[in-house]
């Protein structure tokens, strides 16, 4: 359980900076009275997300195990190695691109918490059918061959990290107030001018940590 928590959670690590999501997330933060229409966008973008693992895990994921032999755990070390080289190498590659930097949200805010959630849900769903670090995790977690409870609990801990920068937003709005919109103004315009960097150091960190995993099960410590 530990090993698969560990995998989980650094690819959930390496996916937290997601333009995607913490933009929209940064646009509501710096808007008037944002804590609510930021809680409620992130609780309907962890519903549909975590929603959306748990079909995959109760119904092809489940079918894919019937499918399939069990690989074996000296297997399951070497695609931890290899999992960890791609996202090296994917860091790298993010790290050295060039491109425009991440645009700031358009549009006008939502006017209220019910509309911020729909914002979120639709985001999430948009988002998952390309979230392919999100399907390795959930392949991860099916091959396991853990509880079935065990692997939702999986599920809702990759999630819970994946929005972690969301989380920090709403716990400094909670306890700053709105003192903390200019401070969240600034980290928004360093994202959007540095987010390939900082995704690809994060990436890269899980790449380094996943291959150590591997590692140290092909030596026999487990």
């Amino acid at each position: 359980m530990l090993r698969v928590l560990f995998l989980v959670i650094s690819i959930a690590i390496a996916d937290a900076v997601n333009p995607a999501t913490v933009a929209p997330a940064l646009y509501l933060a710096t808007a008037d009275r944002p804590l609510r229409r930021l809680i409620a966008f992130t609780a309907a973008f962890f519903a549909v997300n975590f929603a959306g693992g748990v079909a995959i895990v109760l119904g092809p994921g489940q079918l894919l195990l019937t499918l399939l032999p069990d690989i074996g755990a000296r297997a399951r070390d070497w695609i931890e190695v290899a999992a960890g080289v791609i996202l090296i190498i994917a860091a790298t590659f993010l790290a050295l691109s060039r491109g425009p930097a991440q645009p700031e949200a358009k549009g006008s805010t939502p006017s209220s918490p019910g509309r911020a959630a729909a914002m979120g849900a639709t985001i999430a769903a948009l988002e998952l059918p390309t979230a392919l670090p999100y399907f390795a995790a959930i392949a991860a977690i099916v091959g396991s061959g853990l509880a079935l409870a065990n692997q939702l609990a999986l599920i809702a801990a990759f999630n819970l990290v994946f929005i972690s920068p969301v989380l920090a937003m709403i716990g400094l709005l909670a306890m700053a107030g709105p003192g903390a919109t200019e401070r969240l103004r600034r980290i928004g315009s360093t994202l959007r001018a540095r987010w390939r960097l900082a995704f690809a150091l994060l990436a890269g960190a899980a790449g380094v940590l996943l291959i150590a995993v591997g590692a140290t099960g092909l030596a026999g410590i487990r």
